[in-house]
């Protein structure tokens, strides 16, 4: 019975809407008709808010639907049938017209569900079929053709292609994608033809994760709804104490039952959760995850910025610029024996000589014995028979090996051009010194600048990379702040530190190696194309585009949805005292306060959905 009238509730509120406009008709005629009309047209309007009341009361909420019931009920027993149809008429109606604002701010979250693939084409026994997109499972070969949508995550086998990776990453311009590349669920070949391997399906796709983020934090509250929750708990049931004491002291229930629906805090109990909803919908349609309330007010809080260097203010696109070799070792052969023992590392730096490898195509078969990684200094392998140790100064002078004055010298030069540079050791003695460089990502200045503008007061980069190198990032975007080779937990220290002299800090890293620095500050963000697991566990918020303008906007968004939920929050209680003071100077009734109350919860809410639209720090 319940879910019927839910079912129907638009087509009640016509009905009652129509029987409001046939009375006042039939008034011309015969006053008791008009009635008639007026009190059927109360009882249908009126019968969802009861049942909504008597379900909270169920729940031990006293709601603002109790409060319009027993409004109602007085007004027809004083027999203002105007009012009380009125009333019921404008409640649903206004309920009508939020919950389509409502929809629409949650637009960005309806336009990804809507992205998601429902079929898939594999190649099995041969043959090219078509099966829905929870059929396929990891190996699967895939196939995409142009006008297509990825309906998993997985890696290029065959062919290229223009990507629009917009849905997961807010990025509008195709990516190129060929052989090795890999491509995500919900994003759409533009133009080309594509084979990849599944390697993510169904609820494990980064498309999959996204939605599921999106819809988490949706629902998560801020400190300031769960305040108004709290407030509304007991703000109800004091209304309707003060209403027993204008009745007692005027001893007009007229009075009493107008000031009781005028009281109702819709406007207040709305203002809040709205603003979060647009907010976080805004952050998805532009690549941004912010995971709910609370993290958007603490990031809107944020003075201290600390960013990681390789892979957040650089491009994290590393290139080998050269191998310099030592004690007669044959180049291709010591990066085949390096590259071999970094196919166990995640690193970008380990995967950059990886994938130098496989451009000289040399023969990389992944046979590494005995592989341990050493955090934050490298790691030590037994590839072929020989035991390597492939790292930072520091790796090699635990392994008790004499770096020659050469070789020091060559490795500081190399860093001092802005070059990471890499030991190499084989069986016990330094065998060369590969040096890879990395970019700093274009748009990371004019990103840095506007968050100083915005409020920002310092920004330090702490990595594990070599104090050269890390100097000439720093001094290049005018960073106050620099510490280099650092590892992991160096980095929880430092951030341990900042907050602990008072500082709200903000952590940026790629969301692999950064993942405790990440989870120890107020506000941990990841960066990385797609998102990792890692990233999107540990962090608050995830960059899925690895831009840094994401970041720029995520934080201008953050304190635009705090200014905007405490806009509405003043709003809302303006509106509840200028209603009282109206109604106890006798110049607001029953039904224009009525009227007046359901057009400040919509005022609210479309002082929110501004935000769908907000660009602040999108470039």
């Amino acid at each position: 019975m319940f879910q019927y009238i839910n079912k129907y509730k638009n087509n009640i509120t016509a009905i009652a809407g129509s029987l409001i406009i046939v009375g006042f008709m039939l008034g011309f005629v015969d006053e008791s008709l008009k009635e008639m009309a007026l009190i059927t047209a109360t009882i249908i309007a009126g019968i969802p808010i009861a049942i909504k009341a008597y379900q909270a009361l169920r729940m031990k909420v006293f709601s603002i639907e109790l409060l319009v019931t027993i409004a109602v009920l007085g007004a027809l027993f004083i027999r203002e049938y105007t009012e009380s149809s009125i009333v019921t008429f404008l409640f649903l109606f206004g309920a009508y017209l939020e919950a389509r604002t409502l929809e629409k701010t949650r637009s960005s979250l309806k336009a990804l569900v809507d992205m998601a693939p429902q079929e898939a084409t594999v190649i099995r026994d041969g043959q090219n079929i078509t099966i829905s997109v929870e059929e396929v499972v990891k190996g699967d070969r895939v196939i995409i053709r142009s006008g297509g949508k990825v309906p998993v995550d997985g890696r290029i086998i065959s062919g290229k292609a223009l990507l629009n990776e917009a849905a997961v990453t807010g990025e509008s311009v195709p990516a190129s994608k060929t052989i090795d590349d890999k491509v995500f669920s919900g994003t759409i070949v533009d133009n080309g033809y594509i084979e990849i391997i599944a390697e993510k399906v169904g609820d494990d796709t980064t498309f999959a994760k996204i939605i599921e983020l999106v819809e988490e934090a949706q629902e998560s509250k801020s400190k300031t709804e769960k305040f108004l929750d709290r407030f509304a708990n007991y703000y109800t049931p004091a209304v309707v104490l003060l209403s027993i004491i204008v009745l007692a002291i005027t001893r007009d229930l007229h009075l009493a039952i107008t000031f009781l629906v005028v009281a109702c805090p819709g406007a207040l109990v709305i203002g809040a959760p709205v603003s979060t909803v647009a907010g976080i919908g805004n952050g998805a349609r532009n690549g941004v995850l912010l995971k709910g309330g609370e993290v958007m007010d603490k990031l809107s809080q944020v003075d201290t910025i600390v960013f990681d260097k390789t892979g957040t203010l650089t491009k994290g696109k590393p290139e080998v610029t050269d191998i310099r070799t030592f004690n007669n070792q044959e180049p291709d052969e010591l990066l085949r024996l390096v590259a071999e023992a970094e196919t166990i590392s995640e690193h970008h730096l380990g995967q950059t000589i990886v994938k130098e490898a496989r451009l000289r195509e040399l023969d990389i078969k992944g046979e590494v014995v005995n592989g341990e990684i050493i955090k934050g200094n490298g790691i030590r392998a037994e590839v072929d028979g020989y035991i390597l140790a492939v790292g930072n100064r520091k790796l090699i002078q635990a392994e008790n090996i004499i770096i020659a004055d050469e070789v020091a010298d060559y490795a500081i030069g190399r860093e001092k051009a802005g070059n990471t540079a890499i030991l190499a050791a084989v069986d016990g003695e330094l065998a060369g010194v590969f040096s890879i460089a990395d970019q700093i990502r274009p748009d990371a200045q004019q990103a840095l600048e506007i968050m100083r503008k915005n409020g920002i007061r310092k920004m330090i980069m702490l990595t594990g990379d070599n104090k050269h190198t890390a100097e000439i990032v720093a001094n290049e975007l005018g960073l106050d702040e620099f510490h280099a080779e650092l590892l992991p937990e160096n980095k929880v220290e430092f951030v341990k530190k900042l907050k602990a002299e008072g500082h709200i800090v903000a952590m940026a890293g790629d969301g692999i190696n950064d993942a405790p620095a990440i989870a120890t500050a107020d506000i941990g963000l990841a960066m990385g194309e797609g998102g990792t697991d890692v990233s999107m566990e540990t962090a608050d918020v995830v960059l899925m585009a690895d831009k840094l303008m994401q970041f720029s906007h995520a934080y201008s968004l953050a304190k635009a949805t705090v200014r905007n939920m405490k806009q509405n929050t003043y709003f809302a209680v303006a509106i509840v005292f200028i209603l009282l003071a109206g109604v106890l100077s006798g110049n607001v009734h029953l039904a224009s306060g009525m009227f007046i109350h359901e057009a400040s919860i919509l005022i609210v809410i479309l002082n929110a959905m501004r935000l769908i639209g907000f660009q602040g720090g999108v470039r």
